[in-house]
């Protein structure tokens, strides 16, 4: 896709979802997409391949959670992946200060290269499991926000992402249309670890029908030691 073309469709979708970007900003989305398309060719980074998907579906929709977040947070973006939502996120957020956490390190190695074209500062890709990460002590309730996109089910994301997040911190869940059973089964296990359901905003992405669930849960108390558990447990065996 022509740089002019590509301007003028995110340009369109981010009037429709009320967020200001300046061109230098726009010509990272572009860097980003062109980067993850290359990289693409050879290792699975995504499956979408088609740039006006990519800005839907990758990059509008990482940003619609910008307004959640207030200025100079901490933020953790656990599960990543190719870098969604948090590189978008820092794209529009400059003042905040990230980390994206992924399991597997050829994703590191790409983010690396991603935040090195984009030159980002105070935003740093880790290699390490979520459940490892979240019991070393410079992480562990540390940050205001954590937030995750299509990682795992509510109760099992809650013990990645609730330990944490210090008190009155709170994680952002990026869940699709049909959650409302996987809330019910969630609520205890967010209970266990510290935190509260605050509240569930249902949306749709400009221009589609594709709909999109954000699950906010505030943390009220500290997260107990036990957890998380040790590795692939949370999703083994969901708290309940």
């Amino acid at each position: 896709m022509e740089k002019k073309e590509f301007f003028e469709i995110i340009q369109k979708y981010l009037e429709k979802i009320d967020v200001k970007l300046n061109e230098s900003q726009i010509e990272k989305f572009y860097i980003y997409m062109n980067t993850l398309l290359a990289w693409n060719e050879k290792m699975n980074l995504t499956a979408i391949i088609n740039p006006n998907e990519i800005i839907l579906k990758h990059f509008i929709d990482s940003i619609i959670i910008s307004k959640y977040v207030h200025e100079n947070a901490n933020v953790v973006d656990v599960g990543t992946g190719a870098g969604f939502p948090g590189i978008p996120l820092k794209i529009v957020r400059n003042d905040i200060n990230m980390i994206l956490i992924d399991s597997l390190n050829k994703r590191i190695n790409f983010l690396q290269e991603v935040i090195k074209e984009l030159k980002l500062s105070k935003i740093e890709a880790i290699h390490s499991r979520v459940e490892e990460f979240a019991r070393k002590k410079e992480y562990r309730e540390k940050f205001d926000y954590a937030t995750s996109r299509a990682v795992a089910n509510l109760s099992t994301l809650s013990e990645y992402l609730v330990p944490l997040i210090k008190i009155g911190g709170r994680c952002i869940c990026m869940k699709g249309p049909n959650v409302d059973d996987e809330i019910m089964e969630g609520k205890n296990a967010i209970l266990i670890l510290g935190g509260e359901l605050e509240k569930i905003d249902k949306l749709k992405l400009p221009d589609s029908d594709i709909c999109r669930t954000i699950i906010t849960v505030e943390k009220v108390k500290n997260t107990p030691l036990k957890y998380p558990r040790k590795p692939g447990l949370p999703a083994k065996e969901p708290l309940n």
